[in-house]
């Protein structure tokens, strides 16, 4: 998902679909007061990708990545369309995205 740290400044962030973004743990890593999701159309016009659909990859900006330091070894992200999606070890996607790894999710 993106999210929104100040005006045109976003960042992608990967978390496991059984935990929830902790918002406080997540303004804490970033050292900001206040953030918060785009909505569709701001979403769309930052990435490209529709809601549900977005992926860090060919994104149309290569904002930051930041990943939930709890991903299994082995994850499922979007494809950048409804309905596909990539199965791949979490390492490897943190290296590629040369993502931030931290602890910004809750258990569901």
């Amino acid at each position: 998902m993106v999210v929104r740290r100040a005006a045109d400044d976003y960042l992608f962030v990967l978390v496991p679909g059984d935990r929830n973004i902790s918002w406080p743990k997540l303004r804490d890593h970033l050292d900001v007061n206040r953030i918060s999701m785009p909505d569709a159309n701001e979403a769309r016009a930052v990435t490209g990708y529709e809601r549900g659909t977005i992926t860090p990859f060919g994104s149309t900006t290569s904002w930051p990545v930041l990943a939930d330091q709890s991903l299994s070894d082995v994850v499922s992200i979007g494809g950048g369309a409804s309905g596909i999606s990539l199965t791949v070890e979490s390492a490897d996607l943190i290296a590629v995205l040369n993502a931030t790894e931290a602890d910004i999710t809750e258990p569901v």
